[in-house]
């Protein structure tokens, strides 16, 4: 089911509906597309990547993060600092390094800190989001951590936000502070480019 389109839509209504839509998603359905994720972005990947590891319904799965080591990535994940900032990061050593952070459910590397400047190490940030629109607006949960972090990406690097397919939506609503990626990875159309900041 598409979660919209409504171009009049408040972030707060686009979120409640992509979540919804999510809820409903099958374990089939997403244990099939964190498949097609994973071949997509081992095909892409770089010698450092940042990544997260996925909670709740959304699409993707560890076993991403293992391939992309596997392949000869460093792999770098967030850890969510005790105040509103740019997250800070670690490096992925296996699922045995992962513990709980500080929000129920969401794990994150035990390793040494490597501070918020890390992801400009990246050439591949894989980073999470309910949706994106095609002049790469990016809609999270509302916190607002990766709009804080994203200044630290290299200017060359591939921003990509994981999505569905039906989750790559003309337009979504934006603000200023929004920060932009370069593009979409979904499991039936692989990697799609998005305009860079003031190409669209």
């Amino acid at each position: 089911m598409h979660p919209g389109g409504n171009e009049r839509l408040s972030k707060a209504e686009w979120r409640t509906r992509l979540l919804a839509n999510r809820a409903a998603v099958s374990v089939q359905q997403r244990v099939a597309e964190a498949l097609a994720l994973t071949e997509a972005a081992a095909a892409v990947a770089g010698r450092t990547v940042c990544a997260y590891v996925p909670f709740g319904a959304e699409p993707g799965s560890i076993g991403l993060l293992d391939v992309l080591r596997d392949r000869g990535s460093r792999v770098l994940l967030p850890v969510v600092p005790p105040a509103p900032g740019p997250l800070d990061w670690a490096e992925y050593t296996g699922t045995s390094g992962l513990v709980n952070s500080r929000f129920p459910g969401v794990l994150e590397p035990a390793g040494p800190r490597l501070g918020p400047a890390a992801l400009g190490l990246a050439e591949l940030v894989l980073l999470p989001a309910l949706a994106v629109d095609r002049t790469g607006i990016r809609l999270g949960r509302g916190v607002g951590y990766y709009d804080r972090s994203l200044p630290h990406a290299a200017a060359d690097a591939r921003v990509v936000a994981v999505v569905r397919d039906a989750e790559l939506v003309p337009r979504l609503p934006a603000e200023p502070h929004d920060a932009r990626v370069t593009a979409a990875l979904t499991p039936g159309r692989g990697l799609v480019a998005l305009p860079r900041p003031g190409m669209d």
